[in-house]
């Protein structure tokens, strides 16, 4: 088939719905809606501001920033220029920092610093569908960049911001586990290893493959001993409380700075967090977070009521990241939030109630033999009040009405009169009480 052809599909392969890109019914989109409001408040009221990034990056871009080749969707035109195969140039943006620390590189001229932004946009990943995975997903951001060196602060109020976050829409509770990739790469220095990237990588897929699927990859890819991989290994099954934590791996007799000063970093968050009751934080060595940008503090949260669902939540700091875009240090501190996938897991629990499929909160009727104008003025009064308001424009029979708002979960039913200075009637849908309104005045129960 040559490109200028199109592949003819039946009716039914049109319309079916595609694995990993999930659409959501009017009254589910409008739960969503609410969402991403109440997000907004809690981000607004910490004092971060929302950016919309473009959603494609040179593909050499995403490419450098972890073990990512396999999740980038490429783009390009259906119908090329010519019959040659030219690798793509640019590719749908995998999550939002990569997009942000460009965007901030871009407009660092025209930036107030610390720069805190907000970010709620689609993201796209090309793995497989499954419970929580999804190839285009929703995503919620937050991040701290600076000129400056970001006070430690930061790393224990992003993970509060996130909790309160997820209160505020109704999604938790949550149980957030903290590491340090100072930590980590500072005891695998102190084994005297240097290749820590690779280890982080492989370390960070200990809860997909089991210590025996990282023992092999260890040895396998990275030649390492038995010995090594023991002590590897030992640190990252360490987990608990801050200082349990950081007093076993004192106690592996390993040492290098970069190790205490992550140990310091660590110490100094688990302390402010522990004086914020609402949620769980415990230190778990296991996290490592898989791109290659995070350098100090990371995170990783999951429900605490479906531990074995995928995470929801994770973020880290990071030093360089926007400074590969300029000849400048940049450092960085953020968090994301899934919520398309958190949407959808407790929509399959039952957890998310629909109110209503539409945001209109009174239906004016088409009274019987009303004139068109009684019925519009009606309408655009209500809704100047700052009411939603739909106007029914056919006179049909009420039942017919009353049966479209109820299908709807349309709240109040308002009855126009159908001659001059009659008197307006509303009713509640859910009690059924019909009372005499006036238009100018009616406030709901």
């Amino acid at each position: 088939m040559s490109k200028s052809e199109t592949k003819k599909i039946n009716s039914k392969e049109r319309i079916r719905s595609i694995s990993g890109f999930p659409e959501w019914l009017p009254e589910y989109r409008l739960v969503e809606l609410e969402w991403i409001d109440s997000l907004r408040r809690v981000f607004e009221s910490y004092g971060f501001t929302s950016i919309e990034p473009r959603s494609i990056e040179p593909v050499e871009v995403l490419l450098k920033q972890g073990d990512t080749d396999k999740e980038i969707y490429a783009i390009g035109r259906l119908l090329g220029d010519n019959d040659n195969e030219v690798e793509p140039s640019y590719a749908l943006h995998y999550d939002m920092t990569v997009p942000m620390a460009r965007y901030v590189a871009a407009n660092m001229n025209q930036l107030n610093f610390p720069f805190k932004r907000y970010q709620i946009q689609k993201a796209w990943r090309g793995e497989r569908p499954q419970d929580g995975r999804f190839r285009e997903f929703l995503q919620c951001d937050i991040d701290v960049v600076d000129t400056r060196p970001i006070p430690p602060h930061f790393d224990a109020e992003i993970p509060i911001i996130m909790h309160e976050a997820i209160e505020s829409i109704g999604a938790g509770p949550l149980t957030t586990k903290i590491n340090n990739r100072k930590i980590l790469e500072g005891f695998y220095l102190g084994l005297g290893i240097s290749d820590t990237t690779n280890i982080l990588r492989i370390i960070d897929k200990l809860d997909k493959i089991g210590t025996d699927g990282v023992t092999t990859m260890l040895s396998n890819e990275l030649e390492l001993s038995a010995t090594t991989i023991d002590k590897i290994l030992n640190l990252a099954t360490i987990k608990g409380s801050g200082e349990i934590v950081i007093n076993r791996i004192k106690g592996l007799d390993v040492k290098s700075d970069l190790l205490h000063e992550g140990l310091d970093e660590l110490k100094f968050v688990m302390q402010q967090l522990e004086k914020h009751k609402n949620g769980t934080f415990l230190v778990d060595m296991s996290i490592a977070r898989g791109l290659a940008y995070y350098t100090g503090t990371v995170y990783e949260s999951r429900f605490t009521d479906y531990p074995e669902f995928p995470t929801i939540c994770g973020g880290g700091r990071y030093d360089n990241l926007v400074g590969d875009f300029v000849n400048k240090k940049l450092p960085g501190i953020g968090i994301s939030i899934g919520l398309t996938r958190i949407f959808a897991k407790l929509m399959k629990e039952g957890k998310i109630k629909a109110t209503q499929k539409t945001p209109t909160e009174i239906l004016v009727v088409h009274t019987q033999n009303a004139p068109y104008d009684f019925i519009k003025n009606t309408a655009d009064l209500l809704r100047s009040r700052g009411f939603n308001v739909e106007q029914y424009h056919e006179d049909r029979k009420l039942k017919a009405q009353l049966k479209y708002a109820d299908e709807k979960m349309i709240p109040w039913i308002w009855f126009p009169p159908n001659k001059p200075n009659g008197p307006h009637e509303v009713k509640n849908s859910k009690t059924r009480d019909q009372n005499i309104a006036n238009p100018n005045t009616w406030l709901p129960d």
